[in-house]
């Protein structure tokens, strides 16, 4: 039986990736801070500890895996990126878990590693425009990201690959772009924008308003859970290292954002623009380099997501409000 191990298995991507894993027939051990706040792990081991703590990530990694997907980190959305006040902590914690998972992996002689980077680490000149921003892959260098956050994914991203060329391992990187779905974070600074807005609308009253920070007009694609999912198996098995984009190539103004979220709440609510952290002004998936190297995109409309995140948030509200 194949074996993966799932480094984040508490959070909102590795909890669905255990369930994928599981569904495929693997045996999954999970690792995490915490256990999954939404859901119950699918995982057939799931060990609570610290991957910053080497000799914690020595225990774990304890026998050969034949998948190792590394998606632990410090992150967040705006909230918590963008307010300069957690970039210590963001670029310590997330360098020392890269640093631990790998030397662990390399010494158990274990090859093939997934690691996710973000599109964060593009840079911030090159998405000054919201119409026409630049996340080609080959557009990373000269590197000038716009937070600590990304500072360190491109650090971690040249050490996966520099582990590929010294030690022959065959570590994956792919770039997310705002994965979002059900059984996320939706509350509390760290939850990304999709859930936010759903939230908001549905915490709402009729004829009320919600507030979005900036103008609005910052533009940002989303990608459904499902199909990122797909575009790690199918990078982390292939023989292609990355870095690639797994993102959609759906751009969308974050005022536009939250208008869909009205709409699908049948609510009548307006968008009130209020100062806020907002990160750069326009990125996108550039799916040219993953459809050439996997033969494959992602084309999910946007709307079919937010429906499903809509739906579950509002669920969570009610059984909330049922359980007061």
């Amino acid at each position: 039986m194949k074996r993966a191990l799932v480094c984040g298995a508490g959070g909102f991507i590795g909890g669905h990736l255990v369930k994928r894993l599981k569904r495929e027939g693997v045996w999954v051990r999970g690792v995490d801070l915490k256990f999954h706040e939404h859901a119950e792990t699918e995982a057939d081991d799931f060990i609570v500890g610290d991957l910053r703590d080497q000799a914690f990530v020595r225990s774990v990694i304890d026998r050969s895996f034949d998948e190792v997907y590394q998606l632990a980190a410090d992150m967040g959305g705006a909230g918590y990126v963008f307010t300069g006040e957690n970039d210590a902590a963001i670029m310590q914690n997330s360098a020392l878990i890269n640093l631990n998972v790998l030397d662990a992996c390399h010494k158990r002689n274990i090859k093939r590693v997934f690691y996710s980077s973000s599109a964060c680490m593009y840079p911030e000149h090159n998405q000054l425009d919201p119409d026409n921003p630049n996340c080609a892959e080959g557009s990373a260098y000269p590197a000038k990201p716009d937070s600590e956050y990304g500072w360190e994914k491109l650090f971690s991203e040249r050490l996966y690959l520099a582990y590929n060329r010294n030690y022959g391992m065959e570590c994956r990187v792919a770039r997310f772009h705002n994965i979002f779905g059900p059984e996320g974070t939706w509350e509390g600074g760290k939850e990304k924008a999709p859930a936010a807005m759903c939230r908001k609308v549905a915490e709402c009253p009729d004829s009320g308003s919600i507030e979005v920070w900036g103008d609005g007009l910052q533009t940002r694609s989303f990608l459904y859970i499902d199909e990122c999912l797909e575009g790690v198996l199918r990078l982390t098995r292939s023989d292609f290292e990355g870095p690639v984009n797994i993102g959609s190539d759906e751009m969308i103004a974050i005022n536009d954002l939250a208008r869909l979220a009205i709409e699908i709440s049948g609510k009548d609510i307006s968008v009130n623009n209020i100062p806020g952290p907002e990160g750069v002004r326009g990125r996108n998936s550039d799916n040219q380099l993953i459809r050439e190297k996997l033969d494959w995109t992602p084309d999910a409309p946007l709307r079919d997501g937010m429906e499903k995140v809509y739906a579950w948030i509002s669920g969570e509200l009610e059984r909330r409000q049922s359980q007061s």
